[in-house]
């Protein structure tokens, strides 16, 4: 299991999280959720500032997040009316058995206990139901976007996820992948902040937090790619990892 101070670092960064970190785009949720009928209930586990839960309440479901960390779902509240997160995790889920047509996680499934949240997330599913975790991986093709992943230490990428995400347990038929590319446009401010969100920098000793901003700023002042520029473009790919209760 992933360490929880990582996992439950993010409530005191919610405000930022869900302003700075990238939207899902609409054709990878349609994705993750085809064959689910628009007036299913769907389960957004380890639902953060819910920019998913939204994400998919945009496409007509009705969705349930549900949330560890208080500051999180305080913020998810606050941005989305007419929901209230759950608090609960992937390893216990304050939902009934079968009451699911679909469990989706954003950015959340690496933080899992993977046994015990696969079994947890059969249980509340009914057979046939849909699990989709899915992932927004910056692109690294740009060199600035490498340079700036090792500043921060990201570490996250498409290969690392295609390797790992094979299976969710013997309750779930083959795991199948989409790939959905989108790029958005931030200026240098937005990226600090949302290099600010990440679990990296939120743990780490006042010292490293200030090397990583000194590093950030002297990449956005010399680099051809980003100098005199207002805002550059962001490339990702969103993966969606997508399979079925037996």
């Amino acid at each position: 299991m992933t360490d929880p101070t990582h996992a439950l670092s993010f409530g005191a960064a919610a405000a930022g999280y869900d302003r700075h970190r990238p939207r899902y785009p609409e054709p990878a949720v349609r994705w993750a959720l085809d064959g689910v009928d628009p007036a299913a209930r769907v389960v957004d586990l380890g639902a953060g500032t819910g920019i998913l839960t939204r994400g998919a309440r945009a496409l007509g479901y009705e969705v349930i997040p549900v949330e560890p960390d208080p500051g999180m779902r305080a913020q998810l509240d606050a941005a989305t009316p007419g929901v209230t997160a759950l608090a609960g995790s992937a390893e216990a889920m304050p939902v009934p058995d079968g009451s699911a047509d679909a469990v989706l996680a954003g950015q959340a499934y690496h933080w899992f206990d993977p046994d015990r949240a696969h079994a947890e997330i059969a249980r509340v599913l009914r057979s046939g139901g849909t699990f989709a975790p899915i992932w927004n991986v910056r692109d690294d093709d740009a060199d600035w976007v490498a340079e700036l992943g090792r500043i921060a230490h990201l570490g996250d990428n498409t290969g690392d996820l295609t390797e790992k995400v094979t299976d969710f347990g013997p309750a779930f038929g083959a795991v199948e992948l989409g790939r959905f590319a989108h790029r958005t446009a931030v200026t240098p401010d937005q990226v600090v902040g949302m290099i600010h969100t990440r679990s990296y920098w939120l743990t780490a000793p006042s010292e490293e937090r200030q090397r990583v901003d000194r590093d950030m700023r002297e990449l956005f002042a010399t680099h051809p790619d980003l100098t005199g520029r207002d805002t550059v473009e962001l490339a990702y790919q969103t993966l969606v990892f997508r399979a079925r209760r037996r």
